[in-house]
């Protein structure tokens, strides 16, 4: 499995299962069969309520743990020093885990409670109960506030991030900044079909002898983000990983670029009280 070195030297797999939407046996199935795939990265949240299930999976995969990277992100609800503090404690015990590989806050609220917030992450984070800290769903301006308090640079951002909405600008700023980008629903989430369909991205398959969501991955990854496909399908799962026997030469790269639509799916951070 490729890696990617973050700015603290923590290395992470580039391909991540994503968890979101998977509750219960769903959950515990589908982390179960990545796992047995090869999947080494698993992302999921407290908003997910299904730490309890992924744990699960996890701990009855027998893997060792430090084979493992493991991300949860905190409740929106939670945000603030303290309580911050509490809901990493409780998301720890429901994976029934030690540590954490990352942590994020999974949205931003008001500069002053993204503040708090993160710097309770920060002391987890020397504390050694977290390998790397970060934020999801942050922008320029979310970003820009962070840093006049944030001692750690953040490691990642987790933002939504597929062809259709490349995410160019926020990517070019978070990497000038050391922050690797983790893109969510790189397949468009439920809007996969129309991914699936797309005639541009079909013919790119057929010229590689894969798949659409294979060549959707791996056009984000040439870009040196990392990718959570998410999926409950046995040979959806393993197809999403399968990403290595073949790469993307500079024409398909701009072929691919030349789909961007600034098309988003998920609600705007600036608009959405979350």
């Amino acid at each position: 499995m490729m890696k990617i070195i973050l700015n603290n030297q923590v290395d992470i797999p580039v391909v991540g299962f994503g968890t979101f939407r998977s509750k219960g046996k769903d959950a515990y199935e589908a982390t179960s069969h990545a796992l047995k795939a090869g999947y080494r990265h698993i992302d999921t949240a407290a908003v997910y309520d299904n730490e309890k299930d992924v744990g699960a999976a996890i701990r009855e995969s027998g893997i060792p743990r430090e084979e493992l990277f493991i991300t949860s992100k905190l409740h929106n609800r939670d945000q603030g020093y303290l309580s911050t503090k509490r809901a990493f404690k409780r998301s720890l015990s429901e994976l029934g885990l030690d540590y954490l590989d990352l942590y994020l806050i999974h949205w931003p609220k008001s500069y002053e409670a993204s503040a708090d917030s993160y710097q309770a992450l920060e002391e987890l984070y020397e504390e050694g109960f977290i390998r790397a800290i970060g934020v999801s769903n942050f922008t320029f301006h979310h970003l820009e506030h962070l840093f006049e308090t944030a001692v750690v640079t953040p490691h990642v951002n987790q933002i939504e991030c597929h062809i259709f909405l490349q995410q160019t600008k926020l990517h070019e700023f978070c990497m000038k900044h050391g922050i690797h980008i983790e893109a969510y629903a790189p397949l468009m989430s439920h809007h996969v079909k129309e991914l699936l369909e797309n005639e541009t991205m079909a013919g790119l398959a057929k010229k590689h002898g894969k798949t659409v969501a294979q060549v959707a991955l791996r056009y984000l990854i040439e870009r040196d983000i990392i990718v959570l496909p998410k999926s409950i399908t046995p040979d959806r799962i393993s197809e999403n990983i399968a990403l290595f026997d073949f790469s993307l030469d500079d024409e398909d790269m701009r072929t691919i670029r030349g789909l961007n639509r600034g098309r988003k799916l998920f609600p705007e951070a600036d608009n959405f009280d979350y």
